[in-house]
């Protein structure tokens, strides 16, 4: 359960991230209310999340698969640009949350 919980916070933090590229530096309210309300979401989801996942593999699973994601979410829908660093940046993000997990962060 928990690591659903953490799916659902991941997946409202990257809506409130991308929300924010909408919100014109919190001048339009509507994606400006979602920011807000999909950040409030994904802080109760991580802490719900605390009850059954330790910290250490919560946060970087969280952390780093946000970060992939809004990475994604802005070459594919944002037409930002792919670099070789910047795939490279993505894929050690990748690594690194497994590798964490492998070793024990549990």
């Amino acid at each position: 359960m928990g690591y659903l919980l953490l799916g659902a916070a991941i997946a409202a933090e990257v809506g409130a991230t991308t929300a924010m590229k909408y919100t014109d530096g919190f001048s339009r309210l509507g994606p400006s209310l979602l920011t807000v309300l999909g950040y409030v979401v994904s802080f109760a989801l991580l802490a719900q999340t605390l009850k059954t996942v330790s910290i250490g593999s919560a946060y970087a699973i969280w952390s780093g698969a946000g970060t992939a994601a809004i990475a994604t979410i802005g070459v594919v829908f944002l037409g930002e640009g792919m670099t070789v660093t910047k795939a490279a940046g993505i894929a050690l993000i990748i690594v690194g949350v497994v590798v964490l997990n492998l070793g024990g962060a549990h």
